[in-house]
């Protein structure tokens, strides 16, 4: 059953509303690519006004977790669209033309999480992770080393082919084969100089300086 409060000590009416149609995309209700119900059907639902609804929706718009479509309705984002794949990362040449990152996997093993890997994923450690490691290329130059770990649990049934046919973001994949979808992500950067074996497979120098970013994203909530 879908609650507001009303009283003054909680959050605007619209940002209920907003948590309220977040928790229906949790459970699955519409799905990624789907459209939701009018904002008309929205406010008969939660018993709003469909100005509460409308700024709650722009909100979700805003944060790239709902699409807005002139004269379609407004759907739930997929990392199947081609503006929505790269979200966390865009890179363009210098030419201003579209180009995709392609991606060579370098490895693909199944390992224990160790104390920082735990605290990053929340999960204990010695929990089952896969540990992806891949090269992307842009414009025909290997650009970026890619090391990923992610819970063996949220992800059964992931294997070196899967990785290997996809390209470019491994978003999409979580999204359509297991039902994972990443809304957000944190990220810390700093400056590194280049070891023998990533200054080997970016074809840089040893010491060359790289920017390395840690990411981990968020899906729903």
């Amino acid at each position: 059953m879908d609650k507001l409060q009303t009283s003054p000590n909680y959050r605007p009416l619209y940002e209920q509303i907003k948590v309220l149609i977040t928790q229906s995309l949790i459970q699955g209700e519409w799905k990624p690519g789907e459209s939701i119900p009018s904002e008309f059907d929205l406010a008969f639902r939660f018993k709003v006004s469909q100005g509460t609804v409308r700024k709650a929706i722009d909100s979700l718009a805003n944060e790239k977790i709902l699409i807005r479509r002139q004269g379609k309705g407004t759907f739930v984002a997929t990392h199947e669209e081609e503006k929505i794949q790269l979200r966390f990362l865009r890179l363009t040449a210098e030419d201003g033309s579209k180009e995709l990152l392609k991606n060579s996997l370098l490895s693909f093993t199944k390992s224990k999480a160790d104390k920082e890997i735990s605290k990053c994923l929340d999960i204990k450690v010695g929990t089952a992770i896969f540990v992806i490691k891949r090269v992307l290329t842009f414009s025909d130059r290997p650009l970026i080393y890619d090391h990923i770990v992610v819970p063996v649990s949220s992800f059964k049934g992931l294997n070196r082919q899967k990785i290997i046919e996809k390209q470019g973001s491994l978003y999409s994949l979580y999204e359509t084969q297991y039902g994972i979808r990443m809304v957000r992500a944190e990220e810390r950067l700093k400056a590194i100089s280049a070891d023998s074996k990533i200054a080997k497979i970016l074809s840089v120098n040893d010491k060359d300086p790289l920017l390395s970013i840690e990411r981990v994203s968020f899906t729903y909530g």
